[in-house]
């Protein structure tokens, strides 16, 4: 039997995160907010799903997503990036709303 840790529903929410390319979107805006950067800069569609489960293992301070259902910290800094992407995602269903006359 082996010591390293498996991962569970946490682990497997992570994977579909980054596989999501709307997640890499929001990536991209972050990065161009954080940084004064505009689209010509950093286009739509730069961070991979492979730069957003580095991204995700960085920002939750992990090496493998498999920890995220060990290590409370880390469950919970995904608890928190997830919330903050459904909040930019109802944001941008908003404003295509607003765009498309909509609202």
């Amino acid at each position: 039997m082996t010591d390293k840790a498996k991962g569970g529903l946490q682990a497997r929410r992570a994977a579909m995160l980054c596989q999501n390319s709307r997640f890499g979107l929001y990536l991209d805006q972050r990065r161009r907010q954080a940084n004064d950067l505009d689209r010509s800069d950093l286009p739509d569609g730069t961070h991979t799903p492979s730069d957003c489960t580095d991204w995700l293992r960085h920002a939750c301070g992990i090496n493998s997503r498999a920890e995220l259902d060990h290590n409370d910290d880390a469950r919970a800094m995904l608890d928190k990036i997830m919330a903050d992407y459904n909040k930019w995602e109802r944001q941008q269903r908003l404003n295509d709303r607003i765009a498309g006359g909509v609202v």
